[in-house]
């Protein structure tokens, strides 16, 4: 278990985000204020929700995730038992770049403006991923990611 997720979703209270977490991942789920090394069961995962400013301003960090989960598998998941969409940052080094992934498991990269502030970092004027826009031509990171300019993978969920 050396599994570190960090995720965000459109608008939903974390308290909704513990129960469709647990199903996602088949796991128990354990807030990490809660969480007590000593009595937790060795397939829990812990797992932080907090709200924070911007677009996508409810943050999932999950902590000891077993390694034979699939990340994207279970992020599909998610989005679909909240219907929302959720972000996953993606394999560039670019902190604006995130994999967007919809209630029906479909994955594609988009970009944010991130701006930080004293409450985290604030997510705003989200757009795709495109070689329509000159920021993701070329030479930049984009083309460095699996994740290419308009790619897109479909229904993900079911992986």
């Amino acid at each position: 278990m050396t599994e570190l997720w960090n995720w965000r979703i459109d608008r939903v209270r974390p308290v909704e985000v513990y129960p469709a977490l647990a199903e996602a991942l088949g796991r128990v789920v354990m807030p990490l204020a809660a969480a007590d090394p000593a009595r937790l069961p060795t397939y829990a995962v812990i797992c932080d929700v907090w709200q924070a400013p911007g677009e996508f301003a409810t943050i999932v960090d999950c902590y000891g995730v077993p390694d034979q989960l699939s990340e994207h598998g279970s992020i599909a998941a998610l989005a679909r038992l909240l219907e929302r969409n959720c972000l996953l940052r993606d394999d560039t080094l670019d902190a604006g770049r995130h994999l967007l992934v919809a209630p029906d498991g479909t994955i594609r990269p988009v970009h944010f403006d991130v701006r930080e502030t004293d409450d985290g970092e604030l997510l705003a004027n989200q757009r795709l991923c495109t070689e329509a826009d000159p920021r993701c031509r070329g030479w930049s990171q984009c083309h460095r990611s699996r994740w290419a300019p308009d790619s897109v993978l479909p229904a993900l969920a079911a992986a």
